[in-house]
């Protein structure tokens, strides 16, 4: 058995303690976990294990909620995260267990946030959507559910408008090659692309002489 002879908050940390054991630093532990610990209880190794165990996962939990203080994370992210940080598997899914008890890990409600943020500020088809929400370890359930209300022509029509502006002085063979590529790129096919184009055209042109595809014969 050991004695703790000291438990001292870390400079650096407040939110953890350096436990001294019979008159001489032993370990850190985070102070939740050492919340029921006293000068002069007596610790067996079992104990000092169990300590030990418990604070690795706090820590794991306390690493999780940093890494999703950036920004909303799928559970495959803050999996890989933790494995980075040489947290064991087991723990890993213990702490994922955890997240999801308290609601902050969630993938569908992940996928609809990371559609509707797209939707919004760079819109792209649905085809490319689903390749970045697999890349980020969601299933297709979750995929679908999250798709199952987007409007393609709209997103193409949403990008292209922006995009537009860029090109206002170039002729429409010149305008079309450029807002098709652009689209293309975002992952929308040519059955979207091609009256998308047109109708952004039109309204951007709306007083020039309507224009002759070079395909008409």
């Amino acid at each position: 058995m050991k004695k703790i002879t000291a438990i001292v908050v870390q400079k650096k940390n407040p939110n953890r303690v350096n436990l001294y054991l019979d008159g001489e630093f032993a370990f850190g532990l985070a102070r939740i976990t050492a919340a029921w610990l006293k000068n002069g209880e007596e610790l067996s190794d079992e104990r000092i294990a169990q300590l030990l165990n418990e604070d690795t996962r706090e820590w794991a939990y306390q690493q999780a909620l940093l890494f999703l203080s950036y920004r909303a994370r799928s559970e495959k992210e803050i999996r890989q995260n933790l494995l980075k940080h040489e947290v064991s598997e087991e723990i890993a899914e213990e702490t994922l267990a955890r997240l999801r008890k308290a609601g902050l890990a969630n993938d569908n409600k992940f996928a609809q946030a990371w559609v509707e943020n797209r939707n919004l500020f760079r819109p792209r088809s649905k085809r490319a959507l689903t390749v970045e929400l697999r890349q980020k370890g969601l299933d297709d359930e979750a995929i679908n559910a999250s798709l199952s209300n987007v409007d393609e022509e709209a997103l193409a029509y949403a990008a292209a408008q922006k995009r537009a502006a860029r090109f206002k002085d170039l002729e429409w063979v010149e305008f079309r090659k450029k807002i098709s590529e652009f689209l293309a790129r975002r992952g929308f096919s040519y059955s979207v692309i091609a009256p998308t184009v047109s109708k952004i055209w039109s309204e951007t042109r709306a007083d020039a002489l309507p224009y002759e595809d070079e395909d008409t014969p």
